[in-house]
């Protein structure tokens, strides 16, 4: 049986299926990178506070140097049997340098050594995560850019309301994920904090310097309450959460595309390299990578409501249940990378279908509220307007012609303030013109847009 670092006062080995059951090695040995930078650190603070010697901080620093590029190269024995990454560095060091390895764990409690860990990898992780948004956008301005003079109708309620140009609903995901962003930069203020000096749960006897630490590992600032460092997981649920945002405007475009490649809509063509196909109907062609990133926002959600209730009832300190936070962690982070990654290079690959979305913008009484402030212009209440071209619509609608396929007399019959000119009113391309209110789809409110994200993604 190995033996545990914490085995001194225990009469008897623990039982293998306790072992089992304890050990996070198997999902915690991905923080093996930051385990090693902690440690590092933590072994010259205490050289430079003569806790150990010069010459046992060489030794151990070197160690430390040669562990993880044993680990780099693949030549590392992850020993199944240590408890967690803590423990397996640990016993590599020992190996390595005999006893002198033990005082690594000097003033150090696992405790303070694991948040630290993932505040590490979360910062890392959410660096990485801001690059895949942002290439994210780029896709996205990239094919609003190209596509900026389609008009399509824009929906409420899933029925076609008003026309609109497709760049400007492609934005609007854009500003999405530039909250995301903001969201993301936010959390970085609080997770760039160094707990390390916590220890278990008191603080620590020896004459540490935290704000060495925290400079040597290109955090931010100290935790002000060694109880509350070694307990909090507030900065992963807040990551957590950000990334359940996300992965909802992902969601929500994903929904967007899966409805648009239907035939009964038929506004896009995915490519054939990033669909899928029927094992029995020959004629099928899905849209398999959006589904899967709209069923995968819902792992996100899962792990966000998972750490939540694991939190919930917990006294301070540091209790065993909080192991459970690395899996939900884990799996949002590999989610969330792998979602943005495939879906940068999806938006790349589809092409809109223009006679289709003309076709869709004509039908469907789409300028209706134009007309409606045209007869506002003419002198008219809206709410009398809006009445009006309501009974106007339903006289269409009998005679099952579009509004700009009625004649003049047709409409005059409602009111006496409708002249030949209210054709103007009733083109899609015109009301679109009309609507260059500080952010509307105007052409130039959505050229100015597109200005904006130009200059946001330095393109």
């Amino acid at each position: 049986m190995a033996k545990k670092l914490w085995g001194g006062r225990f009469t008897s080995d623990t039982h293998d299926a306790v072992n089992t059951f304890n050990s996070s090695l198997q999902f915690d040995k991905r923080l093996w990178k930051e385990d090693i930078q902690g440690s590092i650190a933590y072994c010259k603070m205490l050289g430079k506070q003569g806790i150990i010697s010069e010459d046992e901080t060489k030794t151990i620093l070197s160690a430390l140097k040669e562990i993880s590029s044993e680990i780099e190269k693949g030549t590392f024995s992850f020993d199944e049997s240590s408890e967690d990454i803590h423990t397996l560095i640990e016993k590599a060091l020992i190996q390595k340098t005999g006893t002198l390895g033990e005082k690594i764990h000097t003033g150090r409690s696992r405790n303070d050594q694991i948040v630290l860990d993932v505040r590490l990898y979360i910062k890392n992780a959410t660096e990485n995560i801001l690059q895949l948004i942002k290439k994210f956008q780029l896709s996205l301005f990239e094919l609003a850019e190209k596509n900026q003079d389609l008009i399509m109708p824009g929906y409420t309620h899933l029925q076609r309301a008003q026309p609109v140009l497709l760049a400007h609903h492609l934005l609007a995901y854009y500003e999405m994920t530039k909250r995301d962003i903001q969201r993301y930069e936010e959390a970085l203020k609080r997770i760039n904090i160094l707990p390390l000096g916590s220890a278990a749960l008191a603080g620590t006897t020896f004459a540490i310097d935290r704000k060495f630490l925290s400079k040597e590992l290109n955090l931010h600032g100290i935790t002000a309450n060694s109880m509350d460092a070694v307990s909090d997981r507030d900065f992963i649920l807040e990551f957590i959460f950000i990334s359940a945002l996300l992965m909802m405007h992902l969601s929500r475009l994903c929904e967007e595309l899966i409805i648009w490649s239907t035939q009964e809509f038929d506004f896009i063509e995915i490519s054939d390299s990033f669909a899928t196909g029927s094992s029995i109907m020959p004629q099928k062609k899905n849209p398999d990578i959006p589904e899967l990133i709209r069923g995968k926002t819902g792992r996100v959600y899962g792990h966000l409501m998972s750490l939540l209730t694991t939190m919930k009832g917990l006294p301070l300190t540091y209790n065993k249940d909080m192991q459970e936070d690395k899996e939900p962690l884990f799996d949002t982070v590999d989610t969330v990378e792998k979602s943005l990654s495939i879906f940068s290079l999806l938006l790349r690959e589809i092409d809109f279908k223009k006679e289709n979305l003309k076709k869709a913008t004509e039908s469907g009484y789409l300028v209706a509220t134009d007309l409606a402030d045209y007869l506002v212009t003419k002198g008219m209440t809206f709410r009398k307007a809006h009445h009006i071209v309501g009974d106007i619509i339903l006289a269409a609608q009998k005679k099952n012609k579009e509004l700009h396929q009625l004649d003049i007399d047709e409409m005059k019959h409602f009111s006496s303030l409708i002249e030949k000119d209210v054709y103007e009113w009733l083109d899609p391309a015109s009301c679109i013109e009309r609507r260059n209110s500080k952010g509307g789809t105007g052409s130039q409110e959505v050229k100015k847009a597109l200005h904006t994200a130009r200059k946001e993604l330095n393109v």
